[in-house]
């Protein structure tokens, strides 16, 4: 029987788990925009301007689920459209995940968190957060939930700032935080869909947590550029959103990945990471 993937909010993860799924899969993805529907489409995913009647055939043919769509004030944009036809639906899925963050976690002071943690979110978002994960689980489907540190990777690195000159280094003492490479999260889905364990939470990170300001010094190290200013992160001038995220310190542990799902990271830190990245781009040239 071959396998459907009705992807909600099909973005940057979910398009690199679908570049891992076998070709007899059919994936179906979301957007709200018909240019992204463009975009989709050229990846070979089957595009759905959502909200909209046509979701419910997609909903029916599907054997898997995965919802990145983020929540907001007025709940998860998934489960306040469609919770009754999920619910009515859920005998028929295999596999359902939900794209959280460790934001979950809340502060800890740079210490360190697993997926046992008491749920102690200290931003608005990590709130709605805990609310999401929370309603998802209510339904009784078979529900994985990823918990996503900063995500990384092609397009999203550091190296343009630093390039470009707005590169700055946020000095705030303790400060850490655990990053994983969208390759690695891709990874980690597919082989939770190739042995699913209804109900477990996983942490995806890798294996080293560390200050911001590391990660935009080493970028410009392999760049061969001048280290950017470092700016104390109380008299820096920053968004409220780019604020909030210094609000909370901590590391995560990502054993369960390993343990259970047999994976080992393609990145295991951000050196490798961003040397990866940056080849890459050399080899475009």
């Amino acid at each position: 029987m071959n396998k459907t993937l009705l992807s909600f909010g099909h973005g940057y993860s979910a398009r690199a788990l679908t570049r891992l799924l076998p070709d007899d899969w059919r994936v179906i993805g979301t957007t709200r925009s018909e240019d992204k529907a463009a975009t989709l489409m050229a990846d070979g995913v089957e595009p759905r301007i959502w909200p909209g009647a046509n979701i419910i055939p997609a909903l029916d043919a599907a054997t898997h689920l995965l919802i990145s769509a983020g929540p907001s004030e007025a709940g998860d944009p998934v489960l306040k459209e469609l919770r009754d036809e999920i619910a009515a639906h859920k005998g028929q899925f295999e596999w359902v995940g939900y794209l959280s963050t460790t934001g979950v976690y809340g502060d800890h002071e740079g210490g360190w968190v697993d997926e046992t943690t008491p749920l102690t979110p200290s931003t608005k978002r990590g709130q709605l957060r805990v609310e999401a994960e929370q309603a998802w689980q209510e339904l009784g489907l078979p529900l994985h939930i990823f918990r996503l540190a900063g995500i990384y990777g092609p397009g999203r690195g550091p190296f343009a700032k630093v390039r470009n000159g707005t590169a700055r280094r946020i000095i705030k003492q303790g400060q850490v935080f655990s990053r994983i490479h969208v390759d690695d999260i891709a990874q980690v889905l597919a082989a939770s869909i190739s042995q699913p364990n209804p109900g477990a939470i996983y942490n995806l990170c890798d294996d080293d947590p560390a200050p911001p300001e590391d990660v935009i010094g080493h970028a410009a190290e392999l760049l061969g550029l001048p280290l950017p200013p470092a700016q104390d992160f109380e008299t820096a001038e920053m968004t409220q959103m780019a604020r909030s995220f210094y609000a909370e310190s901590k590391k995560v542990r990502n054993d369960r990945i390993k343990d259970e799902l047999g994976v080992k990271l393609l990145f295991p830190d951000y050196r490798v990471g961003l040397a990866s990245l940056l080849a890459a781009e050399t080899r475009k040239d």
